[in-house]
C-alpha cells in the first residue's frame, strides 16, 4: 500500500469535502477515517482511482456522522446531492489548507500539529510521537485548533509569512519517533514553492535543503554533536546543496529580500567553503547586517556577533555580542567561544559550564559540558 499516495491526497480530498459544505473539522475527520478504510481495504482491492475512493468513502463518513434531528433533513439532501463514484476532480486545494491551518488566531504549536495532520496526513499517533507527548494530549491540541478554524472560509486569503513561520517551526524539530520532521517539512515547503512561486518560499526551501545537507555530519557515531568547524565536509550532501543554491539564486534574482533568502544566504557561504578555514566571513557578517535589518531579531544579532568574532577577532565579537540580553538561548555558550577565543580559558570555562546547565538539549548539553571540562583540563595542566 502506498502511504506516500495516501497522504499526498489528504488535502486535496479535505478541499472537496469543504467546497461539498462540510466544515473543515468535520471534514478533517470523514478523511481520517476514510484512510483508516484505505488501510484496511487497498491492499487487496486497489482503487482505479484513489482520489475517486477516498473522496466517496470520505463524504459518505461525513454523512454518516451528522447524526442530529435538525440536521436530518440537510443530510438526506446532501446524500440525494451525491455525485456517482468517479474521478475527484483536478481542483488542488493544498494551498489554502497551507493557510488554513497556519491561521493567526491559533498558536505556533497548534498550528504545526494542524499542518502535519491536514496538509502533511500524518496520524495523531504519528505527530504525538514525533513531539514526544501523549497521544490523547495531541488529540485535544489537534481538535482545539480544529475548532477554532472550522468557521474559516477556505477561500480567505492567508498569510504566506505565517504559513513558512509554520513550517520552519516543524524543520526545527528534527527528528525523532517514527516520523522525520525535517524531510517533512521540506517536503510540505516543496509544494508551497510549487504553488505559489514566491520568492520566501523558495528561500525558506533553500534554506532548509542547505541545512539538511549537513545532517549526516552533525553527530559522531556515539551521538555527540560536531560543531560546523570540526565537521567532515565529504559527508555534506552536494546534490542538496546544489539545488539549495540555485532556489536561493533565483530568489536574489528578484531582488526583494527577505529573511529565509538572508538565511539561506548565510548558509550558503557556509557550504561553499572547502574547509571552515576558507569561510568568507566578512560576507556573512554583511548578510546578519542584512537579517538584523530585516527583523531586528535578537537572535540574529546573536548569530552576528559569533560572525564578527570570526571576521574580525574574538574581541570585536564580544563587543557585538555586549549590548544583548544575557538571558538569550545560547548567549552564555557564544560568550564562552568568543572568550575562549580571545585567550581568557578561566572565564571560558565558566561560561561553558553555566551554559550547560541552560542549554535546550541533552546533546547541546553534553557537548558544552566536555568544552568546559576540556579548557579545566588544559588549566590544571
Amino acid at each position: 500500500m502506498n502511504e506516500s499516495l495516501l497522504r499526498e491526497l489528504v488535502p486535496a480530498v479535505i478541499g472537496v469535502l469543504v467546497r461539498r459544505g462540510a466544515d473543515f473539522a468535520s471534514a478533517e475527520d470523514a478523511v481520517q477515517d476514510a484512510l483508516v478504510e484505505a488501510v484496511r481495504t487497498w491492499p487487496e482491492d486497489p482503487p482505479r482511482d484513489p482520489k475517486g475512493w477516498l473522496v466517496t468513502v470520505a463524504w459518505r463518513k461525513y454523512l454518516d456522522a451528522v447524526r442530529s434531528e435538525t440536521a436530518r433533513r440537510r443530510r438526506e439532501e446532501r446524500a440525494d446531492a451525491e455525485p456517482p463514484p468517479g474521478p475527484g476532480g483536478a481542483a488542488d486545494d493544498t494551498l489554502s489548507l497551507y493557510f488554513l491551518c497556519a491561521h493567526p488566531s491559533l498558536t505556533p504549536a497548534s498550528a504545526v500539529a494542524l499542518t502535519l495532520r491536514a496538509v502533511g496526513g500524518l496520524t495523531t499517533r504519528q505527530i504525538a510521537r514525533a513531539y514526544l507527548v501523549p497521544e490523547a494530549t495531541m488529540a485535544q491540541r489537534i481538535s482545539r485548533a480544529k475548532r477554532t478554524v472550522s468557521t474559516v472560509r477556505l477561500d480567505r486569503p492567508g498569510d504566506l509569512a505565517t504559513v513558512l513561520r509554520v513550517l520552519y517551526l516543524v524543520f526545527n524539530e528534527g527528528y525523532s519517533g517514527d516520523v522525520d520532521l525535517a524531510a517533512e517539512a521540506i517536503r510540505l515547503t516543496r509544494r508551497l514553492a510549487r504553488a505559489r512561486g514566491h520568492e520566501e518560499a523558495l528561500g525558506l526551501l533553500a534554506l532548509m535543503l542547505l541545512h539538511h545537507a549537513r545532517r549526516p555530519a552533525r553527530t559522531a557515531p556515539d551521538g555527540s554533536l560536531v560543531p560546523l568547524a570540526e565537521q567532515d565536509r565529504g559527508l555534506w550532501d552536494t546534490r542538496l546543496i546544489t539545488e539549495g543554491v540555485e532556489l536561493l539564486q533565483t530568489a536574489l534574482a528578484r531582488d526583494r529580500l527577505g529573511e529565509f533568502q538572508a538565511q539561506a544566504a548565510v548558509a550558503a557561504l557556509h557550504a561553499d567553503a572547502p574547509t571552515a578555514e576558507e569561510t568568507d566571513w566578512p560576507q556573512i557578517v554583511e548578510w546578519y547586517d542584512e537579517l538584523v535589518r530585516l527583523t531586528d531579531s535578537p537572535v540574529a544579532r546573536l548569530n552576528r556577533a559569533v560572525a564578527v568574532g570570526e571576521a574580525e577577532g574574538p574581541r570585536a565579537g564580544l563587543t557585538a555580542l555586549a549590548p544583548l540580553d544575557p538571558a538569550l538561548p545560547r548567549h552564555t555558550a557564544v560568550a564562552a567561544h568568543l572568550h575562549e577565543r580571545d585567550g581568557d580559558l578561566t572565564t571560558a570555562a565558566r561560561l561553558y559550564t553555566r551554559a550547560a546547565r541552560t542549554a535546550p538539549t541533552l546533546p547541546e548539553r553534553d557537548h558544552l559540558t566536555r568544552q568546559a571540562a576540556r579548557l579545566n583540563a588544559r588549566l590544571r595542566g
